[in-house]
């Protein structure tokens, strides 16, 4: 039959080819997972069957070859700096007809979290010879001379702030609460005020009777009778019963034992506060910088840029005067700025520090008289001075062209000279 005998040509031709490819010919060895050779011969079922259940069950061994190549790979790319994986002793190069691994150079299969990139932890060591920098602390030159110097001129005390300073204001035979409140109250007074005036002001409340209940039942204009003439009087009578008020309220008639509570009060500030801590609770929480502090600091550059007020005086002075100076600096500067470095016109010739004070025989800028004041020159006058000079200006020109001229001049020039004169 003709379709029998076709059929039985091409099984006989796909035999020949079998028999005859390298592919399904006899194999002279086998390589076990073990790495061991075994002789015999493979035929073409049971290698079919074979490459099926390899791509059943993968060999563990040959993946994780195939992800240790890849890894590799990326450690090539990357550069040497990377670490490399955590594998076992790499036997020695394999041939390449025959790729053989052994089973106790793979410790631990690679996972997935192993192809991300690690994050590496790098440590140096300290170098025991090399010490660490540290920075230095700034402080001004010859400022413990210049302290010094201070102490010794203030050694008298006889300057206002010793005699009617907040710490003289206050009545000694008081319960504590209304001591500390009369000392809030003098420093409240004292703001753009001398301590002459402030100290008779508070004469004046502490025989009124100078306690919380005494102030808040007295009347603005009583009150403003009573302080007057401190400087700004009627905003410090509303700032006196805003802060009774709230200390009758809030603390029980006594005042706040923190720079925090003190600088919510009405009309109490940080030097207010520093102070009052300072007096009233006996504990040093900060520098009280008013005007004398300020100008003095800026005048002996004891700080390390000029300021432009009395808070970042306190700022600057902090970050490197010692703590235990700080209470003692400001009646020290208060003092010494009522007696010797004034505003206007300090007396250096007097002052122990000429010698290193950057500021010394400098005389301060005068202020510049107002408009229509005594002080200041009328138009008649300065319209005078004017014309005067105008006609003093050709008497000049002909003692000028009279006199011998030192260089010669030529006579282009004397004639230009000639008719300047005449036009004036």
């Amino acid at each position: 039959m003709p379709g029998l005998r076709c059929s039985t040509r091409v099984c006989h031709v796909i035999r020949c080819f079998i028999m005859s490819s390298p592919y399904f010919m006899q194999s002279s060895s086998v390589v076990t997972r073990n790495g061991i050779r075994q002789a015999g011969f493979t035929s073409a079922a049971t290698l079919t069957a074979k490459l099926t259940n390899r791509r059943r069950y993968v060999d563990p061994v040959s993946s994780v070859a195939v992800k240790v190549e890849e890894e590799e790979a990326k450690i090539s790319v990357q550069g040497p700096s990377s670490a490399p994986l955590s594998m076992g002793a790499c036997p020695e190069p394999l041939s390449n007809d025959i790729p053989l691994l052994k089973s106790e150079t793979v410790t631990v299969p690679l996972s997935s979290h192993s192809r991300r990139r690690r994050q590496l932890k790098v440590e140096y060591d300290e170098d025991k010879g090399v010490k660490s920098v540290k920075t230095e602390h700034w402080e001004p030159s010859d400022w413990k001379k210049q302290l010094g110097y201070i102490r010794e001129m203030r050694s008298s005390r006889d300057a206002p702030v010793d005699k009617m300073g907040a710490e003289k204001c206050y009545d000694t035979e008081a319960p504590a609460h209304v001591r500390r409140f009369q000392v809030l109250v003098s420093l409240m007074l004292s703001s753009q005020t001398k301590d002459q005036v402030t100290a008779a002001a508070m004469q004046r409340l502490r025989a009124h009777g100078c306690t919380v209940e005494n102030l808040l039942s007295t009347d603005d204009d009583t009150l403003g009778k009573l302080i007057y003439p401190v400087g700004f009087w009627r905003n410090k009578v509303k700032y006196l019963k805003l802060t009774s008020a709230m200390l009758q309220k809030e603390f029980g008639g006594d005042i706040p034992d923190s720079v925090e509570g003190l600088v919510r009060l009405p009309g109490v500030g940080p030097k207010m506060a520093h102070l009052a801590m300072d007096i009233a609770w006996d504990q040093v929480s900060g520098i009280g910088v008013d005007t004398h502090v300020h100008r003095i600091s800026n005048r002996l550059g004891w700080l390390k840029k000029t300021t432009k007020n009395p808070e970042e005086t306190r700022r600057a002075l902090e970050e490197w005067l010692p703590r235990e100076l700080w209470s003692e600096i400001n009646w020290l500067l208060v003092g010494f700025g009522q007696q010797v470095c004034l505003p206007v016109n300090p007396l250096c010739s007097v002052c122990l520090n000429h010698h290193s004070c950057p500021s010394a025989f400098k005389n301060s800028p005068t202020k510049k008289p107002k408009a229509g004041s005594p002080k200041s020159p009328s138009p008649t006058k300065s319209f005078k001075t004017k014309t005067e000079c105008k006609e003093e200006s050709p008497i000049i020109d002909e003692r000028t062209e009279t006199e011998p001229l030192s260089t010669p001049v030529s006579p282009t020039t004397q004639r230009k000279k000639v008719k300047r004169a005449a036009r004036h």
